[in-house]
């Protein structure tokens, strides 16, 4: 039996599966993403890991067949390294070369988000799918695209950083990475009590009487998205107010991607998206068709949930997705 190794490299906990020559996971485990300890650290933690899973398992090195790695950006593909995670404090970080050094086998590095489209598409519902886009909101916002049935990849593997096109040429406010006006400043897990604090001062009697109020002392960039998502559950009329105008921008930034790349599916995904889905499906479905001039795709939530990333590492690992390296 043949087996591979899946990762998942996020800002705050990086997950790692073993996984047979059918795509089943017989073994996984998720640890904290190095903070500290230089730029190897992320690579020896994964190598730790595998290790881990390998003898837990009672597999064999000589039985490991080859490693995908999904990982936050921006990165180098063809390098093999995270060049400098916004979220992380460390920069030109080798995943590839350490890893196929320890186990001698091939080992791929994507985005995240590419990882994910691909996991849809040889294990979601993007199968059948020539024309597919992989949207996540979550802490930021991402993307993975096929067009005609090709990986969008671009120069260095960034080719779908879509939670950075402008939505407001206001430029209202300001996203992680610094720039005005992007999707992610609005709508995603970070930007959601940004934009909180904007419609507060919109409307500040709206804000006081509702139940978020004490909860941020007044100050209601304190609160974070699960914060107002919970609110709006309940009804809250202030937390209505900030997650429709959340569903607006995503409306907006789904329109876009709808009329560049003309898919024939999106599937969204993401910590946001999964725990909250008619409020942030619905407005999507609601208000991108006024936005768009090309035919509406089908747009649902992925099947695969939380091991999206993961299901496109594997894919890569078995041969399943050729990268042009």
């Amino acid at each position: 039996m043949a087996y591979v190794v899946g990762v998942d490299i996020g800002a705050t906990y990086t997950r790692v599966v073993l996984a047979n020559e059918d795509a089943e996971f017989v073994a996984r485990v998720k640890r904290r993403t190095p903070r500290s300890g230089g730029s190897m650290a992320i690579a020896q933690a994964i190598a730790a890991a595998i290790k881990e899973l390998l003898a837990s398992s009672g597999v064999s090195r000589g039985e490991l067949r080859g490693i995908g790695v999904g990982s936050i950006g921006p990165l180098d593909m063809r390098r093999g390294i995270l060049i400098k995670p916004a979220n992380l404090p460390l920069e030109n970080i080798p995943i590839v070369e350490p890893l196929k050094r320890e186990f001698g086998v091939p080992t791929y590095l994507v985005n995240d988000c590419v990882a994910a489209v691909i996991g849809e598409k040889h294990f979601g519902d993007g199968r059948g799918h020539e024309n597919l886009v992989y949207i996540t909101i979550s802490t930021g916002i991402g993307g993975g695209i096929y067009v005609d049935g090709h990986l969008l990849l671009g120069k260095d593997g960034n080719a779908h950083e879509i939670g950075h096109m402008v939505i407001d040429a206001e430029g209202k406010l300001v996203c992680g990475c610094g720039g005005r006006g992007h999707w992610e400043a609005y709508s995603s897990g970070s930007g959601i009590p940004k934009l909180a604090g904007l419609l507060a001062s919109r409307s500040p009697d709206v804000f006081k009487s509702s139940v978020l109020y004490e909860r941020c002392g007044g100050n209601a960039r304190r609160l974070t998205s699960k914060d107002i998502y919970d609110a709006a559950k309940g009804g809250d009329e202030f937390a209505l107010m900030v997650v429709e105008e959340a569903g607006r921008y995503n409306a907006m930034g789904v329109a876009n991607v709808i009329n560049v790349y003309d898919p024939s599916l999106i599937t969204l995904g993401g910590s946001v998206v999964l725990n909250n889905v008619e409020l942030v499906l619905e407005p999507i479905r609601r208000e991108a068709p006024s936005y768009v001039i090309n035919r509406m795709p089908e747009i649902k939530v992925t099947p695969l949930k939380d091991d999206i990333v993961l299901y496109g590492a594997v894919a890569l690992a078995l041969g399943l997705e050729k990268l042009p390296l």
